[in-house]
């Protein structure tokens, strides 16, 4: 039984004999001094994650891709292990997850967002908006709260590239999707006035960051088989996924343009200057769905914007840190966080959210992996 045992933590990539966090160790790369720890084995797709002040984590289960199959998991510390409560289940592909200005939080599900609060016993959900497209090739929901108590929210395009409107002048889908909607709120009852477009060209906008200077950070998913429209363009290498500082009004290229100002093969007329060029430049395919700014408490210290990069290519399945400027604008090169993120029977890694939690430590969902893990100091 013991070498039965032993061989199952070996096949889950564990390091036998190993602790991180009084946690057991995941068998991957990390810089000296740090290591990663299984919070939970044990998660139905883990997707958005929100860590309490209170130490709990809430983690968003989208349980797949069929509809109304997801729930909402509570995991209480209880010495170094941790105990799992669903607080609700039977949500549509649900995903993103915010801590409100009001103390509630808020979860999105595909074409609405509800909120709770979780001081309560016994939560109860209320819906505030059921009107999002939630169509086609993109329909989760990732939201995060401005400065002001706005709620961006994106909207995925329903396409890889508009490809329907492939040599027309301009894609009739882009004027409805890939955007991020601004939905003003009036406080404290945290009631919706009404919506308007903040941002566009944004094709996919999972990874959304708050500086607490107000820069608002988003992570570009961006396109697929471009060889498809252009075979002289390698998929391997293009488009670049990208780093985009959000500005009120600003259009970022998406369908029409590429990493700096380059014309997709579909629209190869298209004035590519008129649109805003990225931040920073991320490997193509990396598929950043998360990120997070760190602050003065966290382990690995202060100036830091976390990123995971999600992807099942060679640019994915790891967790990276750039450093920033006082205002979170970030730059390279980066430093890997987490790399080598390989399962014994050839799985890889897929870190989706990325959160600090009140003790410092970087909390990451992994969905394909159903795992919670923490990044921390040995």
């Amino acid at each position: 039984m013991r070498l039965l045992y032993l061989a199952l933590l070996v096949g889950l990539g564990f390091a036998s004999a190993q602790t991180c966090a009084g946690l057991p160790r995941l068998n991957v790369s990390t810089p000296s001094g740090f290591c990663v720890g299984i919070v939970s084995r044990e998660l139905r797709f883990p997707r958005g994650l929100l860590p309490l002040p209170s130490g709990d984590l809430l983690v968003v289960e989208m349980n797949g891709w069929s509809a109304n199959q997801g729930s909402l998991a509570q995991l209480f510390k209880q010495g170094n292990r941790y105990r799992i409560q669903r607080l609700f289940s039977g949500l549509d592909r649900p995903h993103g997850i915010a801590l409100g200005p009001d103390g509630r939080v808020y979860v999105g599900e595909v074409g609405r967002i509800f909120r709770f609060d979780p001081k309560q016993a016994q939560p109860q959900k209320a819906y505030i908006l059921r009107d999002l497209p939630g169509n086609g090739r993109h329909p989760l929901t990732q939201m995060v709260f401005d400065k002001a108590g706005n709620l961006l929210v994106n909207v995925g395009s329903a396409s890889d590239n508009c490809q329907q409107d492939r040599g027309k002048a301009v894609c009739a889908e882009a004027a409805r999707n890939g955007l991020i909607r601004k939905y003003t709120l009036q406080w404290p009852q945290g009631i919706v006035r009404g919506w308007s477009v903040y941002a566009t060209g944004l094709r996919n906008s999972m990874a959304l960051a708050l500086h607490p200077s107000g820069t608002l950070l988003q992570g570009e998913n961006s396109r697929d088989a471009i060889q498809a429209a252009d075979p002289r363009i390698s998929d391997e290498a293009h488009p670049a996924d990208e780093l985009n500082v959000l500005v009120p009004g600003a259009h970022y290229g998406w369908p029409y343009c590429y990493e700096n100002g380059r014309n997709a093969p579909e629209f190869p007329r298209y004035n590519c200057a008129q649109t805003r060029k990225p931040t920073l430049l991320l490997p193509a395919h990396a598929a950043p769905l998360g990120m997070t700014y760190l602050n003065a408490q966290s382990e690995w210290g202060d100036g830091w914007l976390v990123v995971g990069y999600h992807g099942y290519r060679k640019t994915g399945h790891r967790l990276l840190a750039f450093r920033v400027n006082g205002q979170g604008i970030p730059s390279g090169p980066a430093r890997e966080l987490i790399g080598n993120w390989v399962f014994p029977d050839g799985k890889l890694g897929a870190p989706v959210d990325v959160k600090q939690g009140p003790d410092g430590k970087i909390y990451i969902t992994d969905d394909r992996n159903g795992m919670l893990l923490v990044f921390s100091r040995l």
